[in-house]
């Protein structure tokens, strides 16, 4: 990266990270109960031992164990779901790829209703542990099926569409044929995203595979920018390109199935927002990826934020709110896709 690249990104990263940290923090005072933005951070340092947080029982509580999790796992999401887009989009030189393009979503969803409707498992597994296996299931079905078809970023995307309608189609069914009705409407909402059951161990979780999936994806920039010229170019550069694109492919995956598993399925974020930081700081990945991560962080921190309050005490899932913004953002693309042809 040069130094002019270096001068322009630090402020915008720093700012943006500043950002990011007021909206958590004035996220987590919205709701029935008022909590003020100085007792947030006064509970939060009390909790990691820098001082004492001076506030009623119920107000800690409502802070450390509901909504500051809540917030940094919606934080978390968007950051992870961002970044997914951003790679796919590169991986498979699609503008209009995101996450949920290889069946990954649906998977998860599938894996997370045959442990909560079917019983899999006799109570030993999760809905995460569930929703981890379809999704990786999902994958590998996927991959196999482009692989079978020739290979190719088409047949990727083609495989995709049909991954996702076979498990969406299994996941009906399952519903259907076996949820009683208040099962029915509970998996129903969580298919929509929901972060209203997020704890300490999603945040966790979540957060370790994003962190680590950015991690491998930094390392893998330039290899990035190579495949913006095409996989022949990539591989004249000396890029092992097969190698690559299975790892990010691989690590794609891992991310948006531990996301799907806490906070069901949430589109049009890793569509949309890479997008928004290409027009921002341009394609270079070195560039991009730190960007999108924090734009895809501070939007979700607000969508749910809505999600949550703008029709309480009803709540609204977090994948209509992403989707009413993701809709005439995905056809302004389609427009300008249109315009640069």
């Amino acid at each position: 990266m040069s130094r002019t690249d270096r001068g322009l990104l630090i402020p915008l990263l720093l700012g943006g990270l500043v950002v990011l940290v007021l909206s958590i923090g004035v996220a987590v005072t919205i709701g029935p109960a008022s909590v003020s933005v100085s007792d947030v951070y006064r509970v939060i340092l009390g909790h990691i031992g820098i001082g004492t947080a001076g506030v009623s029982r119920i107000e800690d509580g409502i802070v450390w164990q509901l909504r500051l999790p809540r917030t940094l796992l919606a934080a978390i999401c968007g950051a992870g779901l961002a970044l997914c887009g951003a790679i796919m989009q590169s991986l498979l030189r699609n503008p209009l790829a995101d996450p949920f393009v290889l069946g990954i979503s649906s998977g998860a969803s599938t894996g997370a209703v045959v442990v909560a409707v079917l019983g899999v498992g006799g109570g030993a597994l999760s809905l995460s542990t569930g929703a981890f296996a379809g999704a990786l299931l999902s994958f590998v079905l996927v991959m196999l099926l482009a692989a079978g078809a020739g290979g190719g970023n088409d047949r990727v995307v083609l495989a995709g569409v049909a991954g996702t309608q076979l498990f969406s189609a299994l996941t009906s069914f399952i519903v259907i044929s076996s949820a009683d009705a208040e099962q029915t409407r509970g998996v129903l909402f969580w298919l929509l995203g929901s972060l209203s059951g997020a704890d300490w161990t999603d945040v966790a979780l979540c957060g370790g595979v994003a962190l680590l999936g950015m991690v491998v994806c930094l390392f893998n920039t330039s290899a990035l920018d190579a495949f913006t010229f095409g996989h022949d170019a990539a591989a004249s550069l000396g890029v092992p390109v097969r190698y690559v694109r299975i790892l990010l492919l691989v690590i794609t995956a891992l991310i948006t199935a531990a996301l799907v598993s806490a906070a069901g399925a949430i589109g049009f974020v890793g569509l949309v927002l890479p997008h928004a930081a290409r027009f921002l700081v341009g394609a270079r990945h070195r560039r991009l990826l730190p960007t999108t991560v924090v734009i895809g962080a501070i939007f979700m921190v607000w969508v749910d934020t809505i999600a949550r309050t703008v029709f309480a005490p009803q709540e609204i899932p977090v994948g209509v709110v992403t989707a009413l913004i993701g809709v005439p953002a995905f056809a302004l693309i389609l427009f300008r896709l249109r315009r640069s042809r």
